[in-house]
């Protein structure tokens, strides 16, 4: 009997789980979303932030800063050569989806003709294009895929661990055909961000080690090869008249240029004045100053140079000079607090800026993400569990960094942190400030670009008011990146990019975990139970309201633990380029860097 009743009882749950598999909705799109429905529907020409008439040829030379000796991207060893990004914006690479630029996050088919998965998001499948051929003429199929992901995952940096963390295992179900299967089905990124994935040759590199063999020539997919790399001088990307994808609707208008050239210089003096003497042609200036001021001569009036400041949509995240955790100085957090009273945005701003920049007061700054005003009900239901473990400051004050009078020495807000150090049991003896345990409060602030040493010397000075000394010291870019990617450092100025859609890539910003592994983006060092809590909150989020207020509660939680001094900026980009580039009206989400795909030469024939 009691056999009898096992079997029944087992027949019982398999045929119940054989209905609820029958009856699962099975997606199979072109396209997917983030949250809602892809803007353009299956057999749409081209994506609207393009220009599918564009001309091919002419060539397109950029600059860099520094130099390069690596030609793999992938792996933390070396400095990579400009123009081989490690996600889904790559000349030589292309990617299983690529994203549409204005819309928040959806993902269409690239390598991928089609894309399938079930309503809960527990499993991906991409079915590849039959035509989808690497630049040897082998097609991509579906063991390369799975050969890609594994490696990355085992060999590539930091951010793969973490992006792809929640990834259980890759199935190669024929040729064309791959599937990634999850270990919850509460990310509802994961589909799209496993899109992003650049697909790498196997048979290129199986007798090779694909994390030390770092100048080997690189074998891609995509719409470039590359033609020349000299270290320390320059790269050069050839466009493939061969290329297998140039025709589908997410390539048109795209990859317009021959040749794509990058110049490398010393530094950001002479690499200006090559600009203007017309060396390249194209420039993103990130500074103020010189937007002001240099920006002028024969060249602009002429109108061979044209300058441009486009507004955009696209989320800032945060600017700031951040505090290393690890560092035993800053764990205190009246300190941190204190420290950035110094910091007189207006003056710099109204002296240094020329008045083009707002004040970052958040993570997620020119969103919706960001935290403003007081607590939503839905934000108070997420943090009121941690109540206990948060100042209680975030549930009844809005966050905002200290204001000044622009006169460079903020007095007040001086007072005010020498008044909170002093309760804290801080001492100062002969101009020199000590920590309760009577320890000078000294450590050094790196820079590796000098247009920042004007902007931070004020700030050191006002600190010096305190008793507090920051040295400043400027290093040269190959040794910035390694003392950054082993958190050799006290503070620098670092910005913490965001997207529209935020979700996996919050992980490595500012998990516990990350917080340990070199080379990954939590350089603050962040180690907070509650941080991570709503991290995993945020990729588990199912609707985008959902995404918007786990995002406002986290910024809130960390502007009020006081993990940097906010600096500044901007909704525009500001370009100036040679008068015969074009390009078309620019998506709400794009980035400009990667804008460059849709530009082209009005000379080409």
């Amino acid at each position: 009997m009691g056999i009898h009743s096992t079997v029944l009882r087992g027949l019982f749950v398999g045929l119940c789980a054989f209905t609820a598999l029958a009856h699962a909705e099975i997606h199979k799109s072109h396209a997917i979303a983030m949250h809602g429905e892809p803007k353009y529907s299956p057999g749409f020409s081209h994506f609207d932030y393009t220009n599918p008439n564009a001309p091919k040829g002419g060539e397109l030379r950029l600059h860099v800063i520094g130099g390069f000796d690596s030609l793999n991207p992938f792996v933390s060893k070396g400095r990579a050569a400009a123009g081989m990004a490690y996600l889904d914006n790559s000349y030589l690479y292309d990617s299983l989806t690529v994203r549409g630029e204005d819309e928040p996050f959806t993902q269409y088919g690239l390598l991928a003709e089609s894309i399938e998965w079930p309503d809960d998001r527990s499993w991906v499948r991409f079915h590849l294009r039959e035509e989808a051929r690497f630049a040897d003429g082998e097609p991509v199929q579906a063991d390369d895929v799975a050969w890609t992901f594994d490696t990355l995952m085992e060999k590539g940096k930091p951010f793969y661990s973490y992006y792809y963390a929640a990834v259980e295992r890759v199935e190669v179900n024929d040729p064309r055909t791959v599937t990634f299967h999850f270990k919850a089905s509460d990310n509802r990124e994961l589909p799209l961000i496993i899109g992003q994935l650049p697909v790498l040759p196997k048979h290129h590199w199986q007798d090779r080690e694909f994390d030390k063999d770092g100048m080997l020539p690189p074998l891609g997919s995509g719409p470039y090869r590359l033609a020349e790399a000299k270290p320390g001088k320059k790269v050069v990307y050839q466009r493939r008249k061969d290329y297998w994808a140039q025709s589908l609707p997410v390539m048109k208008g795209r990859n317009n240029f021959d040749r794509i050239i990058y110049d490398y210089y010393l530094d950001e003096t002479a690499a200006l004045e090559a600009f203007k003497s017309g060396r390249y042609d194209w420039r993103h200036e990130n500074n103020s100053k010189l937007w002001a001021t240099a920006y002028r001569g024969p060249a602009f009036e002429s109108g061979k140079i044209v300058t441009d400041e486009v507004s955009h949509g696209n989320p800032w995240g945060a600017q700031a000079f951040i505090f290393n955790l690890r560092k035993e100085l800053f764990q205190d957090e009246i300190l941190r607090e204190a420290i950035g009273y110094a910091f007189d945005f207006q003056w710099s701003n109204d002296n240094l800026f020329y008045g083009q920049y707002k004040q970052n007061r958040s993570y997620f700054d020119n969103s919706e993400m960001a935290a403003t005003g007081l607590p939503s009900k839905a934000e108070l239901a997420l943090l009121e569990p941690y109540r206990e473990q948060l100042p209680e400051a975030v549930f009844n004050k809005e966050y905002q960094p200290p204001k000044t009078d622009g006169s460079g020495r903020p007095r007040e807000n001086l007072r005010k942190a020498s008044m909170l150090l002093k309760e804290a049991g801080y001492q100062l003896r002969d101009g020199q400030l000590y920590t309760p345990d009577n320890k000078p409060v000294r450590f050094e602030f790196i820079l590796s670009s000098p247009a920042f040493e004007r902007i931070v010397l004020p700030f050191s000075r006002n600190l010096k008011a305190l008793g507090i000394v920051a040295n400043v010291s400027k290093v040269d870019s190959s040794l910035w990146v390694e003392r950054i990617q082993n958190f050799d450092f006290d503070m620098i100025v670092y910005r913490m990019g965001q997207s529209s859609s935020p979700g996996n890539e919050q992980q490595e910003y500012w998990s516990s975990q990350a917080a340990e592994q070199p080379g990954s983006r939590n350089l603050i060092g962040i180690k907070n139970p509650v941080v991570d809590a709503l991290v995993d909150k945020i990729v588990a989020a199912q609707t985008r309201e959902e995404l918007i207020t786990r995002c406002r509660a986290l910024d809130r939680v960390l502007q009020w633990q006081h993990y940097s001094v906010f600096n500044w900026y901007s909704d525009q980009y500001r370009l100036a380029y040679q008068s015969r580039l074009r390009h078309p009206e620019l998506g709400k989400y794009v980035g400009m860097d990667a804008a460059l795909d849709t530009w082209w030469d009005s000379t080409a024939k």
